[in-house]
């Protein structure tokens, strides 16, 4: 399997197990302040790795596009006729 594949189920996963704390806050299942701060700290380190992988990613591809470049100069070094 591609990594870029792997890459992208972690992020799918990711995704997901914070859509369930989510869901979870929005039920009203959190009845005490130990389920609320658990839940509250599972989702902020889901969303730094997240963010962590969104940026290596955003870097590699940085790094791998070959876009075209067009250098127009500058507008004062050209002679006006």
């Amino acid at each position: 399997m591609d990594p870029i594949t792997i890459v992208y189920k972690i992020q799918k996963t990711l995704k997901q197990g914070i859509q369930q704390i989510n869901e979870t806050y929005s039920a009203g299942v959190v009845d005490n302040m130990e389920k609320y701060k658990y839940l509250l700290g599972k989702a902020h380190a889901l969303q730094i790795i997240q963010q962590e992988i969104s940026h290596l990613l955003d870097e590699k591809e940085q790094k791998n596009e070959q876009g075209n470049v067009i250098d127009f100069g500058n507008p004062e070094d050209k002679t006006r006729t």
